[in-house]
């Protein structure tokens, strides 16, 4: 496919069974409530519950199979361009081991993927991708830039765990020599090892936390998760599931794709134009069509908002303005635990979207206030 054509359909091919990441025994003897989640059976909390897990991230640590996440490495002379070709950010500005968070579009300016960049070296980056995109990211990829280097699907190689929470850094500190105070936030080191095994270390994650994602061969992830299981207790942590992780990155107003971003939003509707450059020199897939969206200006955005009254604002669920009229619906929504405030996001009109403008949420048929909130719910005290 050129990136002439309109947006195929990016539904990923059927699966004929679910699938199981390599840290799924290990679960399974925890006690874990697995669930199919996108064609993978993962963990939806432990023993102790959904809000508890979400407690234990917020004051200690967390440690996360995130394994089913893609890996895709991008190599040769042409590696920058390729991957400056396909993403909205500006790649320039990465140094080796730095990261950065993009989007990838289509000529239409939908998002394809929301995507985590990491420069190792000017020859070699790798995009890790959404779990449910990784075959039509690959595909995305290669059919645009496969000519220009070598594009590598490593995820069924790779696993990636997440530590994450205020005592990341000093939990997981006795396990490598890497000094992690000095590793700073969106920065990773490769070819290291945590408990010796060998690994990559970034300090990135999807909690709206402190913390790090660690890299490693999927044959050595079981070993790994123990060695950080021990190491989190030691400071209060423990395992956690998908259940927490989705109220961690709610209220850190963090999108999830699928739901909050897809093929027919814009990152600039999505409130992601700052993961854009349009100004650059860079060409872009999608820019055409992103400037002339900003030329002509948004009617739509999406926006944050608490409930002001009892309930809880679901996915699915509609918006209304004060006057009654359907406006949108929630794409994420749910309890903000740290908060004790229920809260959510979804697209309305540009019109609608000013800190402070009173919306009505549609819950199983009872209308219930809320207000739109600016910037992230829980910030962490850093």
């Amino acid at each position: 496919m050129s990136t002439k054509d309109s947006a195929p359909d990016s539904a990923a091919p059927p699966r004929t069974e679910i699938r199981r990441t390599p840290l799924y025994d290990a679960h399974k003897k925890r006690g874990a409530k697995l669930i199919d989640f996108g064609g993978w059976w993962m963990p939806v909390s432990y023993g102790t519950g959904i809000l508890d897990e979400h407690r234990t991230t917020r004051t200690s640590v967390g440690v996360f199979d995130v394994c089913h996440m893609g890996e895709v490495h991008f190599r040769g002379a042409r590696a920058g361009e390729a991957v400056q070709r396909l993403i909205t950010n500006d790649v320039s500005r990465l140094v080796d081991g730095a990261a950065l968070y993009t989007v990838a579009c289509w000529p239409t300016g939908g998002i394809v993927d929301d995507l985590i960049v990491y420069r190792v070296n000017a020859q070699h980056y790798l995009i890790v991708v959404n779990a449910s995109n990784v075959e039509k990211d690959v595909r995305w990829f290669r059919d645009n830039v496969g000519s220009w280097c070598d594009i590598v699907d490593a995820s069924g190689d790779t696993a990636l765990i997440a530590f994450q929470g205020p005592e990341a850094e000093r939990a997981l500190q006795p396990l490598t020599k890497v000094p992690l105070a000095s590793l700073r936030r969106m920065s990773f080191v490769p070819e290291r090892d945590v408990a010796t095994i060998p690994a990559w270390i970034a300090r990135t994650g999807y909690t709206a936390e402190d913390g790090f994602e660690i890299f490693c061969r999927s044959s050595e992830a079981p070993e790994l998760w123990e060695r950080l299981l021990e190491a989190a207790a030691a400071v209060g942590g423990k395992p956690i599931g998908l259940g927490a992780r989705d109220t961690l990155r709610l209220e850190g107003k963090l999108s999830l794709y699928g739901n909050d971003l897809n093929d027919e939003t814009t990152p600039l509707e999505a409130d992601l134009g700052w993961v854009v450059k349009l100004d650059g020199a860079a060409d872009f897939i999608g820019k055409d069509a992103l400037v002339k969206q900003r030329a002509a200006g948004l009617t739509r955005k999406l926006v944050g908002f608490e409930m002001t009254e009892r309930g809880i604002g679901r996915h699915g669920y509609p918006i209304h303005d004060v006057a009654g009229a359907k406006v949108g619906e929630v794409t994420s929504g749910g309890p903000a635990p740290t908060l004790e405030k229920n809260v959510g996001m979804g697209y309305v009109p540009v019109g609608l979207t000013e800190p402070g403008t009173q919306l009505q949420i549609d819950c199983r048929g009872k209308r219930v206030a809320a207000q739109v909130v600016k910037g992230p719910f829980y910030k962490r005290n850093k």
